[in-house]
């Protein structure tokens, strides 16, 4: 089996397949590959995780997709960030955006200050110093400056949008760009006796489809990868106990938010994801503390708006494959895993994993030492985010349930808990390798669970607190001046890329 690879099968549609589509065809371009994609046509697609993170602006821009087009194909609005509200305390709310919070003085990260200022008796709130807080709370949106004067104007953006139109979107891109489209269900995966290797896929058709490197975007089934392969999933609910959920899309009231609200209830949390056309909704719960018809009365109870189709009700396997890439089957998407979009990285998991297997990308012998890589990088990274969703149950304060009791004495891994204690030493971030997310992100968290360092750092013992007070004054005042000149996130969308669909 040597040689270059020339033909690669992907079994599934929606997001994962077509993103996985166009990202191999552009791969391809000066290359003798051609894609097929199979996708069922009696499967529909999940399309209940809308919400994205930053790193999706580039993965279509480089994927050659112009921007406005898009939005307006996929009614999508603009993210900001996340807006937490009752995961501390129930009336509380913080805010995680997608930027940084402040300037490094004298190469000591900025949070040292304000750190230094409330254990003296002057409180100062993190929001404050945060562009992208700034226009989230006025309700506001500008595209960031690519070259901004001031680097306190530098921040991100994400995209809500329906993935069910995303994944239409990519199709029509993707099979003009030559893709091949196949709509068939998969009977039969036929392995090599000898290797393990899949050979071919039979169709319900009755068609052969034969392939060097498979791609399972299957979704939870997992028919290549668990089906065909063997490969089972680590479960990780004892960290991330939320396995069920209920969704619903309603009619739109009122503007948009630039943001995502997160709203933690009785036994999970509810996310509402603003549409240009609607609103997603949907309560996210662990099967242990509450049953699918009170979770589904709960969530029709805390919307706004009509109804627009049915409630779906999910059974999530909260869990990742032991191995996701296997002899010549790669797993992407739900296929690869399941934690949980508490941080929007449904679609991010998807491109990092695309972007992996181009990285290792193989040829006909399936070099061994590059797979083990790639499965390394992959747990390493899915380590560090399961560190990350772990640390919004453990911080709660509520106790009002037995949910949040249970997350509150709940045993969590031996990394997550020394970046806590760190931290509430002298207030220092703890960062590994293959981080989702940066340093800013913790310290959202930090700050929105009250998690207060015992002491502040010593670097800064000498640093005048009157002119650490005169310099946050001034960028305070101008980050709020800068966004309120800001126009209105829906006007925004009118001006520059309102969709033409209609419900």
């Amino acid at each position: 089996m040597s040689g270059a690879i020339e033909k690669v099968v992907i079994v599934g549609g929606g997001t994962t397949g077509w993103m996985a589509a166009a990202s191999l065809l552009k791969y391809a371009t000066d290359k003798n590959i051609t894609v097929t994609l199979v996708e069922s046509p009696t499967i529909s697609t999940v399309g209940v995780g809308e919400a994205t993170i930053p790193n999706i602006v580039d993965f279509n821009r480089n994927l050659g997709i112009d921007e406005v087009e898009l939005i307006k194909a996929t009614q999508a609005t603009f993210k900001l960030g996340i807006e937490f509200e009752d995961w501390y305390k129930k009336g509380e709310r913080f805010f995680h955006p997608f930027a940084d919070y402040g300037l490094k003085v004298d190469n000591v990260e900025f949070h040292h200050y304000l750190n230094k200022l409330n254990q003296q008796g002057t409180k100062v709130d993190l929001e404050d110093y945060s562009f992208a807080c700034a226009l989230a709370k006025q309700g506001k949106f500008a595209q960031p400056n690519p070259n901004p004067s001031n680097p306190l104007a530098e921040y991100s953006y994400a995209y809500h949008l329906d993935a069910v139109l995303y994944a239409k979107f990519l199709c029509d891109f993707s099979v003009k760009k030559g893709v091949e489209h196949i709509l068939a269900n998969v009977t039969e995966v036929n392995l090599n006796n000898d290797s393990g290797f899949i050979e071919s896929l039979t169709l319900d058709d009755g068609r052969q489809i034969n392939g060097d490197l498979f791609i399972d975007c299957s979704g939870f089934k997992g028919l290549l990868i668990e089906g065909a392969m063997g490969i089972e999933l680590d479960d990780l609910s004892q960290w991330l106990p939320c396995d069920s959920a209920v969704a619903v899309q309603t009619t739109l009231v009122g503007n948009p938010n630039p943001y995502t609200r997160a709203i933690a209830k009785d036994s999970g949390w509810q996310w509402q994801i603003p549409l240009q056309h609607r609103m997603g909704n949907g309560y996210i719960y662990s099967s242990k503390f509450t049953d699918d018809n009170a979770a589904q009365e709960s969530l029709l109870a805390s919307i706004d708006g009509k109804t627009i189709n049915e409630v779906r009700k999910f059974s999530l396997p909260v869990g990742r494959r032991k191995v996701t890439w296997h002899k010549n089957c790669f797993a992407l998407g739900l296929a690869a895993g399941f934690l949980e979009p508490l941080e929007s990285l449904g679609i991010s998991l998807i491109q990092t994993g695309i972007a992996k297997l181009l990285t290792f990308f193989p040829d006909k012998s399936f070099n061994s030492a590059d797979i083990a890589e790639v499965n390394r990088l992959q747990n390493c990274e899915l380590d560090r985010i399961v560190d990350f969703l772990v640390l919004h149950y453990k911080l709660s304060a509520r106790d009002d349930t037995e949910f949040w009791r249970y997350c509150q004495n709940m045993a969590i891994p031996d990394s997550l808990a020394h970046k806590v204690e760190v931290f509430k030493s002298q207030g220092h971030v703890v960062m590994h390798d293959h981080e989702s997310f940066e340093r800013a992100s913790w310290l959202s968290m930090y700050h929105g669970f009250n998690v207060v360092p015992q002491r502040y750092d010593v670097r800064i013992q000498n640093v005048d607190v009157s002119v650490i007070e005169a310099k946050l004054a001034q960028m305070r005042n101008s980050m709020a001046g800068a966004a309120q000149q800001a126009m209105s996130h829906q006007d925004f969308i009118s001006k520059h890329c309102r969709s033409r669909c209609e419900l």
